[in-house]
Protein backbone atom coordinates (compact mmCIF):
# COMPACT_ATOMS: atom_id res chain seq x y z
CA UNK A 1 0.00 0.00 0.00
CA UNK A 2 1.52 3.11 -1.26
CA UNK A 3 2.71 5.85 1.78
CA UNK A 4 3.80 9.48 2.27
CA UNK A 5 5.76 10.77 5.65
CA UNK A 6 4.90 13.70 6.78
CA UNK A 7 6.46 16.63 8.36
CA UNK A 8 4.08 17.85 11.03
CA UNK A 9 3.74 20.91 13.57
CA UNK A 10 0.69 22.80 15.25
CA UNK A 11 -0.66 25.79 15.08
CA UNK A 12 -3.16 27.24 17.43
CA UNK A 13 -3.07 23.63 18.75
CA UNK A 14 -4.30 22.03 14.97
CA UNK A 15 -1.68 19.14 14.16
CA UNK A 16 -0.67 20.41 10.38
CA UNK A 17 1.58 18.08 8.33
CA UNK A 18 3.76 18.82 5.01
CA UNK A 19 5.25 16.46 2.60
CA UNK A 20 8.49 15.65 3.92
CA UNK A 21 10.32 16.10 0.78
CA UNK A 22 9.70 19.68 0.61
CA UNK A 23 11.07 20.44 3.62
CA UNK A 24 14.78 21.14 3.64
CA UNK A 25 15.06 21.53 7.71
CA UNK A 26 13.87 23.23 10.72
CA UNK A 27 15.12 25.78 13.10
CA UNK A 28 14.46 28.28 15.82
CA UNK A 29 15.22 31.94 15.07
CA UNK A 30 14.62 35.35 16.54
CA UNK A 31 16.50 37.95 14.06
CA UNK A 32 13.91 38.90 11.99
CA UNK A 33 14.77 41.85 9.55
CA UNK A 34 11.13 43.56 8.82
CA UNK A 35 10.18 44.23 5.63
CA UNK A 36 8.32 47.62 5.31
CA UNK A 37 4.77 47.80 3.38
CA UNK A 38 5.02 44.21 3.38
CA UNK A 39 1.44 41.76 3.60
CA UNK A 40 0.95 41.40 7.16
CA UNK A 41 1.62 37.55 6.77
CA UNK A 42 5.39 38.46 5.97
CA UNK A 43 7.12 37.90 9.64
CA UNK A 44 10.46 39.20 7.93
CA UNK A 45 13.83 38.33 6.34
CA UNK A 46 16.28 36.29 7.47
CA UNK A 47 19.68 35.71 6.52
CA UNK A 48 20.22 31.26 6.52
CA UNK A 49 24.01 30.30 5.26
CA UNK A 50 23.76 33.31 2.89
CA UNK A 51 21.00 33.03 1.62
CA UNK A 52 17.76 35.53 2.30
CA UNK A 53 14.85 33.56 3.82
CA UNK A 54 11.19 34.58 3.84
CA UNK A 55 9.49 33.99 7.11
CA UNK A 56 5.47 33.22 6.55
CA UNK A 57 3.81 33.55 9.60
CA UNK A 58 1.08 30.57 9.25
CA UNK A 59 -1.03 31.93 12.41
CA UNK A 60 -1.66 35.03 10.12
CA UNK A 61 -1.96 32.84 6.63
CA UNK A 62 -4.52 30.95 8.82
CA UNK A 63 -6.85 33.89 9.76
CA UNK A 64 -5.57 33.79 13.41
CA UNK A 65 -3.89 36.71 15.24
CA UNK A 66 -0.36 37.01 14.10
CA UNK A 67 2.96 35.93 16.47
CA UNK A 68 5.51 38.14 18.06
CA UNK A 69 8.69 37.76 16.36
CA UNK A 70 10.80 39.20 19.16
CA UNK A 71 10.96 36.11 20.66
CA UNK A 72 12.22 33.10 18.96
CA UNK A 73 9.73 31.22 16.69
CA UNK A 74 9.93 28.01 14.87
CA UNK A 75 10.81 27.58 11.31
CA UNK A 76 9.71 25.02 8.85
CA UNK A 77 11.81 26.39 5.64
CA UNK A 78 9.84 24.39 2.63
CA UNK A 79 11.09 24.86 -1.07
CA UNK A 80 8.52 26.14 -2.98
CA UNK A 81 9.10 26.61 -6.72
CA UNK A 82 12.62 26.50 -6.52
CA UNK A 83 12.99 29.10 -3.75
CA UNK A 84 13.17 27.84 0.34
CA UNK A 85 10.59 29.96 2.30
CA UNK A 86 10.04 29.47 6.08
CA UNK A 87 6.66 28.76 8.08
CA UNK A 88 6.52 30.48 11.38
CA UNK A 89 4.92 27.49 13.31
CA UNK A 90 4.01 27.02 17.02
CA UNK A 91 5.48 23.67 17.74
CA UNK A 92 7.34 21.51 16.02
CA UNK A 93 6.03 17.41 16.02
CA UNK A 94 7.66 14.27 14.36
CA UNK A 95 8.35 12.93 10.70
CA UNK A 96 5.04 10.23 10.36
CA UNK A 97 4.65 7.69 7.66
CA UNK A 98 0.94 7.55 6.40
CA UNK A 99 -1.12 5.46 3.92
CA UNK A 100 -2.21 7.10 0.82
CA UNK A 101 -5.43 5.35 1.67
CA UNK A 102 -6.30 7.08 4.78
CA UNK A 103 -5.85 10.76 3.09
CA UNK A 104 -9.61 12.37 2.93
CA UNK A 105 -10.12 15.54 1.11
CA UNK A 106 -11.06 18.47 3.27
CA UNK A 107 -14.90 18.42 3.90
CA UNK A 108 -17.19 20.27 2.07
CA UNK A 109 -18.43 22.50 5.01
CA UNK A 110 -14.94 24.07 5.88
CA UNK A 111 -14.43 27.71 5.01
CA UNK A 112 -12.30 30.42 4.95
CA UNK A 113 -8.59 30.12 4.86
CA UNK A 114 -8.26 26.82 6.09
CA UNK A 115 -10.28 25.65 2.91
CA UNK A 116 -7.48 27.83 1.14
CA UNK A 117 -4.39 26.18 2.30
CA UNK A 118 -5.52 22.40 3.37
CA UNK A 119 -5.22 20.22 1.08
CA UNK A 120 -6.75 17.25 2.67
CA UNK A 121 -7.18 15.57 6.51
CA UNK A 122 -5.47 12.33 7.83
CA UNK A 123 -7.61 10.51 10.83
CA UNK A 124 -4.66 9.82 13.35
CA UNK A 125 -5.18 7.56 16.78
CA UNK A 126 -6.29 10.47 18.68
CA UNK A 127 -6.51 13.23 16.32
CA UNK A 128 -7.01 14.79 13.22
CA UNK A 129 -3.95 16.12 10.93
CA UNK A 130 -4.50 18.93 8.49
CA UNK A 131 -2.60 18.43 5.29
CA UNK A 132 -0.82 21.55 4.25
CA UNK A 133 -0.29 23.24 0.64
CA UNK A 134 2.87 24.64 1.32
CA UNK A 135 3.00 26.83 -2.23
CA UNK A 136 -0.47 28.29 -0.97
CA UNK A 137 0.47 28.37 2.61
CA UNK A 138 3.83 30.75 1.48
CA UNK A 139 1.85 32.47 -0.99
CA UNK A 140 1.22 36.15 0.75
CA UNK A 141 -0.56 37.55 -2.12
CA UNK A 142 -3.82 36.49 -1.42
CA UNK A 143 -5.79 37.83 0.67
CA UNK A 144 -6.73 36.42 4.31
CA UNK A 145 -10.35 36.38 4.80
CA UNK A 146 -11.70 38.08 7.98
CA UNK A 147 -15.49 38.84 8.88
CA UNK A 148 -16.76 41.50 11.55
CA UNK A 149 -18.78 40.06 14.53
CA UNK A 150 -21.46 41.35 15.83
CA UNK A 151 -20.30 43.71 18.10
CA UNK A 152 -17.85 45.29 15.53
CA UNK A 153 -14.44 43.41 16.62
CA UNK A 154 -12.81 41.48 13.93
CA UNK A 155 -12.95 38.01 14.11
CA UNK A 156 -11.14 36.25 11.84
CA UNK A 157 -12.87 33.17 9.85
CA UNK A 158 -11.23 29.28 9.83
Amino acid sequence: MPSRQYATFEVADQLFGVDVAQVQEVLRFHEYTRVPLAPTSVGGLFNLRGQVIAAVDLRVQLGLPGRDLDVPAMNVIVSVDDEWVSLLVDRIGEVIELDDEAFEPPPDTLAGAYRNLIVGTFKLQDRLMLALDARRAADTTVPVPVQHTDEGRLAHSA
